[in-house]
Protein backbone atom coordinates (compact mmCIF):
# COMPACT_ATOMS: atom_id res chain seq x y z
CA UNK A 1 0.00 0.00 0.00
CA UNK A 2 1.40 3.36 -0.64
CA UNK A 3 0.72 6.85 0.42
CA UNK A 4 1.51 9.65 -0.42
CA UNK A 5 5.86 10.84 0.51
CA UNK A 6 6.37 13.90 2.41
CA UNK A 7 10.16 14.53 2.77
CA UNK A 8 11.44 16.63 5.92
CA UNK A 9 14.88 18.41 5.88
CA UNK A 10 16.58 19.01 9.30
CA UNK A 11 19.19 21.66 8.53
CA UNK A 12 22.15 22.10 10.45
CA UNK A 13 24.67 25.06 11.17
CA UNK A 14 24.77 26.86 7.69
CA UNK A 15 21.27 25.75 6.53
CA UNK A 16 18.35 27.39 7.82
CA UNK A 17 15.84 27.00 4.15
CA UNK A 18 15.27 25.07 1.17
CA UNK A 19 15.12 27.27 -2.09
CA UNK A 20 12.90 27.25 -4.80
CA UNK A 21 9.73 25.06 -2.91
CA UNK A 22 6.40 25.62 -4.80
CA UNK A 23 3.66 27.20 -2.56
CA UNK A 24 6.21 28.04 0.56
CA UNK A 25 4.73 28.79 3.83
CA UNK A 26 6.09 29.03 6.68
CA UNK A 27 3.88 26.87 9.26
CA UNK A 28 3.53 26.79 12.97
CA UNK A 29 3.45 23.35 14.50
CA UNK A 30 2.32 22.69 18.05
CA UNK A 31 3.18 19.85 19.64
CA UNK A 32 2.97 18.38 23.28
CA UNK A 33 6.25 17.97 23.96
CA UNK A 34 6.65 22.27 23.56
CA UNK A 35 7.38 24.47 20.79
CA UNK A 36 9.60 23.41 17.82
CA UNK A 37 13.24 24.39 17.03
CA UNK A 38 10.94 27.52 14.95
CA UNK A 39 8.04 27.30 12.37
CA UNK A 40 8.25 24.65 9.70
CA UNK A 41 8.73 25.72 5.53
CA UNK A 42 6.66 23.52 3.90
CA UNK A 43 5.80 23.24 0.03
CA UNK A 44 6.72 21.13 -3.12
CA UNK A 45 9.74 20.30 -5.25
CA UNK A 46 9.21 18.43 -8.31
CA UNK A 47 5.68 17.65 -7.15
CA UNK A 48 7.13 15.91 -4.15
CA UNK A 49 5.73 17.29 -0.59
CA UNK A 50 8.76 19.12 1.65
CA UNK A 51 9.06 20.35 4.93
CA UNK A 52 11.64 22.09 6.35
CA UNK A 53 13.18 22.30 9.71
CA UNK A 54 15.89 24.68 11.05
CA UNK A 55 17.39 22.48 13.71
CA UNK A 56 18.92 25.69 15.76
CA UNK A 57 16.28 28.26 15.14
CA UNK A 58 16.80 30.91 12.09
CA UNK A 59 19.52 33.02 13.22
CA UNK A 60 21.05 30.34 15.32
CA UNK A 61 19.35 30.80 18.86
CA UNK A 62 19.53 27.01 19.86
CA UNK A 63 22.95 25.66 21.53
CA UNK A 64 22.99 21.80 20.31
CA UNK A 65 22.01 20.80 24.40
CA UNK A 66 19.07 22.89 23.91
CA UNK A 67 17.54 21.84 20.65
CA UNK A 68 13.96 20.66 21.21
CA UNK A 69 14.60 16.93 19.64
CA UNK A 70 11.25 15.57 21.45
CA UNK A 71 9.48 18.53 19.38
CA UNK A 72 10.93 18.78 16.65
CA UNK A 73 10.16 14.89 15.64
CA UNK A 74 6.82 15.03 16.74
CA UNK A 75 5.87 18.33 14.31
CA UNK A 76 7.28 16.56 11.66
CA UNK A 77 5.18 13.64 12.26
CA UNK A 78 2.01 15.54 12.64
CA UNK A 79 2.87 17.37 9.93
CA UNK A 80 2.61 13.89 7.61
CA UNK A 81 6.20 13.66 6.93
CA UNK A 82 7.16 9.81 6.19
CA UNK A 83 11.28 10.44 5.33
CA UNK A 84 13.35 12.53 7.32
CA UNK A 85 17.15 13.91 6.03
CA UNK A 86 19.09 15.21 8.64
CA UNK A 87 21.97 17.66 7.02
CA UNK A 88 24.44 18.73 9.88
CA UNK A 89 28.07 20.03 10.16
CA UNK A 90 30.60 17.85 11.58
CA UNK A 91 34.32 17.37 12.47
CA UNK A 92 36.65 14.32 10.59
CA UNK A 93 38.46 11.85 12.60
CA UNK A 94 39.80 10.60 9.22
CA UNK A 95 42.49 12.26 6.85
CA UNK A 96 40.45 10.86 3.66
CA UNK A 97 37.37 12.52 5.18
CA UNK A 98 38.38 16.15 4.21
CA UNK A 99 36.77 19.46 4.81
CA UNK A 100 34.17 19.89 1.81
CA UNK A 101 33.42 16.38 1.79
CA UNK A 102 30.24 15.21 2.77
CA UNK A 103 29.62 11.72 4.80
CA UNK A 104 26.27 9.61 5.10
CA UNK A 105 26.97 8.30 8.51
CA UNK A 106 25.27 5.00 9.58
CA UNK A 107 26.56 4.38 12.84
CA UNK A 108 26.10 6.48 16.05
CA UNK A 109 27.81 6.30 19.65
CA UNK A 110 25.95 8.66 21.67
CA UNK A 111 27.94 10.68 24.28
CA UNK A 112 25.38 13.40 24.97
CA UNK A 113 24.32 13.14 28.70
CA UNK A 114 21.83 16.62 29.25
CA UNK A 115 18.57 15.55 26.73
CA UNK A 116 15.51 14.15 26.85
CA UNK A 117 15.86 10.61 24.54
CA UNK A 118 12.80 9.06 24.54
CA UNK A 119 9.28 10.19 23.94
CA UNK A 120 8.46 7.35 26.15
CA UNK A 121 8.64 6.68 30.35
CA UNK A 122 7.08 5.95 33.34
CA UNK A 123 3.67 5.20 32.40
CA UNK A 124 4.27 3.89 28.47
CA UNK A 125 7.72 2.33 28.53
CA UNK A 126 9.23 1.00 24.80
CA UNK A 127 11.84 -0.41 23.58
CA UNK A 128 13.09 0.25 19.92
CA UNK A 129 16.15 -1.56 18.33
CA UNK A 130 18.54 1.43 16.83
CA UNK A 131 20.95 -1.73 16.05
CA UNK A 132 20.89 0.35 12.26
CA UNK A 133 19.72 3.86 13.20
CA UNK A 134 19.38 4.83 9.65
CA UNK A 135 17.49 3.90 6.40
CA UNK A 136 19.42 2.39 4.12
CA UNK A 137 16.74 3.61 1.31
CA UNK A 138 17.11 6.86 2.16
CA UNK A 139 20.81 6.64 2.20
CA UNK A 140 21.42 5.54 -1.10
CA UNK A 141 18.95 8.44 -2.47
CA UNK A 142 21.68 10.85 -0.31
CA UNK A 143 24.47 9.26 -1.86
CA UNK A 144 22.79 9.22 -5.51
CA UNK A 145 21.90 12.82 -5.21
CA UNK A 146 25.57 13.68 -3.66
CA UNK A 147 27.18 11.62 -6.63
CA UNK A 148 24.89 13.39 -9.31
CA UNK A 149 25.27 16.79 -7.89
CA UNK A 150 29.21 16.35 -8.11
CA UNK A 151 29.84 16.39 -4.30
CA UNK A 152 32.60 14.47 -2.89
CA UNK A 153 30.77 11.81 -0.84
CA UNK A 154 31.64 8.68 1.82
CA UNK A 155 29.22 6.04 2.28
CA UNK A 156 29.22 4.95 5.84
CA UNK A 157 30.91 6.34 8.76
CA UNK A 158 30.31 6.46 12.82
CA UNK A 159 29.62 9.60 14.22
CA UNK A 160 30.65 10.25 17.75
CA UNK A 161 28.11 12.94 18.79
CA UNK A 162 29.21 15.02 22.03
CA UNK A 163 27.16 17.25 24.52
CA UNK A 164 29.31 20.55 23.27
CA UNK A 165 29.05 23.35 22.64
CA UNK A 166 32.80 22.91 23.18
CA UNK A 167 35.23 21.32 21.07
CA UNK A 168 36.63 18.21 21.47
CA UNK A 169 39.91 18.34 23.64
CA UNK A 170 43.36 16.83 22.05
CA UNK A 171 43.09 14.02 24.28
CA UNK A 172 39.11 13.35 23.56
CA UNK A 173 39.62 13.57 19.63
CA UNK A 174 42.46 11.27 19.43
CA UNK A 175 40.62 8.42 21.83
CA UNK A 176 37.40 9.06 19.76
CA UNK A 177 39.62 8.84 16.35
CA UNK A 178 41.77 5.77 17.42
CA UNK A 179 40.31 3.89 20.28
CA UNK A 180 36.77 3.95 19.05
CA UNK A 181 37.38 4.10 15.60
CA UNK A 182 34.77 6.74 14.93
CA UNK A 183 35.06 8.74 11.57
CA UNK A 184 32.92 11.99 12.70
CA UNK A 185 32.15 14.56 15.41
CA UNK A 186 28.97 16.37 15.72
CA UNK A 187 26.95 17.46 18.27
CA UNK A 188 22.77 17.09 17.47
CA UNK A 189 22.50 13.89 15.50
CA UNK A 190 21.64 12.09 18.80
CA UNK A 191 18.83 12.01 20.06
CA UNK A 192 17.15 12.77 16.63
CA UNK A 193 18.22 9.85 14.74
CA UNK A 194 16.61 7.82 18.11
CA UNK A 195 13.71 9.69 18.77
CA UNK A 196 12.75 9.78 14.99
CA UNK A 197 12.92 5.59 15.23
CA UNK A 198 10.44 5.69 17.92
CA UNK A 199 7.73 7.86 16.03
CA UNK A 200 8.58 5.17 12.92
CA UNK A 201 10.48 7.79 10.60
CA UNK A 202 13.00 6.94 8.27
CA UNK A 203 15.91 8.89 8.60
CA UNK A 204 19.13 9.40 7.03
CA UNK A 205 22.21 11.72 8.30
CA UNK A 206 23.76 13.62 5.86
CA UNK A 207 27.04 14.88 8.12
CA UNK A 208 29.13 17.82 6.10
CA UNK A 209 32.96 18.36 7.40
CA UNK A 210 34.17 20.94 8.47
CA UNK A 211 37.32 20.85 9.85
CA UNK A 212 39.75 18.05 11.18
CA UNK A 213 38.98 18.10 15.11
CA UNK A 214 41.61 18.78 17.12
CA UNK A 215 43.63 15.04 16.46
CA UNK A 216 45.41 16.55 13.12
CA UNK A 217 48.91 17.15 13.89
CA UNK A 218 48.98 19.74 10.73
CA UNK A 219 45.76 21.54 11.75
CA UNK A 220 45.70 22.21 15.33
CA UNK A 221 42.88 23.24 17.46
CA UNK A 222 39.07 24.18 15.92
CA UNK A 223 39.53 27.50 13.94
CA UNK A 224 36.21 28.76 14.24
CA UNK A 225 36.80 30.82 11.45
CA UNK A 226 38.00 28.11 9.36
CA UNK A 227 34.48 26.36 9.78
CA UNK A 228 32.49 29.05 8.93
CA UNK A 229 34.66 29.59 5.61
CA UNK A 230 33.84 26.09 4.70
CA UNK A 231 30.47 25.58 5.82
CA UNK A 232 29.90 28.62 2.81
CA UNK A 233 30.46 25.83 0.58
CA UNK A 234 28.97 23.17 2.23
CA UNK A 235 25.84 24.53 2.16
CA UNK A 236 25.79 25.42 -0.92
CA UNK A 237 26.08 22.11 -2.05
CA UNK A 238 23.89 20.76 0.90
CA UNK A 239 21.17 22.80 -1.24
CA UNK A 240 22.28 20.65 -4.19
CA UNK A 241 21.53 17.67 -2.66
CA UNK A 242 18.14 18.41 -1.08
CA UNK A 243 17.10 19.39 -4.71
CA UNK A 244 17.67 16.56 -5.76
CA UNK A 245 15.87 14.21 -3.23
CA UNK A 246 12.22 14.44 -4.76
CA UNK A 247 13.22 13.45 -8.37
CA UNK A 248 14.63 10.32 -6.67
CA UNK A 249 12.66 9.42 -4.03
CA UNK A 250 8.74 9.99 -6.24
CA UNK A 251 5.87 10.92 -5.01
CA UNK A 252 4.30 7.76 -3.95
CA UNK A 253 5.68 5.72 -1.38
CA UNK A 254 5.33 2.29 0.08
CA UNK A 255 6.52 1.30 3.20
CA UNK A 256 10.19 0.86 4.12
CA UNK A 257 11.31 -2.51 3.06
CA UNK A 258 13.79 -1.79 6.32
CA UNK A 259 11.05 -2.02 8.83
CA UNK A 260 11.83 1.69 10.26
CA UNK A 261 7.81 2.94 9.49
CA UNK A 262 6.71 -0.31 11.97
CA UNK A 263 9.55 0.10 14.60
CA UNK A 264 7.09 0.29 17.54
CA UNK A 265 5.08 -2.80 16.29
CA UNK A 266 6.60 -4.66 19.40
CA UNK A 267 7.65 -1.97 21.26
CA UNK A 268 5.72 -0.85 24.11
CA UNK A 269 5.78 -3.25 27.22
CA UNK A 270 3.58 -1.32 29.59
CA UNK A 271 0.46 -3.15 29.85
CA UNK A 272 -2.70 -1.42 28.76
CA UNK A 273 -4.30 -1.01 31.74
CA UNK A 274 -1.45 0.40 33.33
CA UNK A 275 -0.80 2.84 30.77
CA UNK A 276 -0.78 6.39 31.96
CA UNK A 277 -4.01 8.19 30.12
CA UNK A 278 -1.79 11.47 30.41
CA UNK A 279 1.29 10.24 28.41
CA UNK A 280 -0.85 8.16 26.24
CA UNK A 281 -2.38 12.03 24.96
CA UNK A 282 0.77 12.97 24.35
CA UNK A 283 2.25 10.39 22.08
CA UNK A 284 -1.02 10.88 19.56
CA UNK A 285 1.45 11.50 16.58
CA UNK A 286 4.16 9.27 17.18
CA UNK A 287 2.72 5.83 18.33
CA UNK A 288 -0.74 6.57 17.16
CA UNK A 289 -0.66 3.39 14.85
CA UNK A 290 -0.24 1.34 17.62
CA UNK A 291 -1.91 2.86 20.47
CA UNK A 292 -4.99 2.85 18.82
CA UNK A 293 -4.53 -0.32 16.84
Amino acid sequence: MTKDTMIAVIGGSGIYDIDGLDGAEWVNVDTPWGAPSDQILTGALEGVKMAFLPRHGRGHVHSPTEVPYRANIDALKRLGVTDVFSVSACGSFREEMAPGDFVIVDQFIDRTFAREKSFFGTGCVAHVSVAHPTCERLSDAAETAARDAGIKVHRGGTYLCMEGPQFSSVAESKMYRESWGCDVIGMTNMPEAKLAREAELCYASIAMVTDYDSWHPDHGAVDITAILATLQGNSSNGRELVRRLPAILGANRAPCPHGCDTALEYAIMTAPEKRDPGLLAKLDAVAGRVLNA
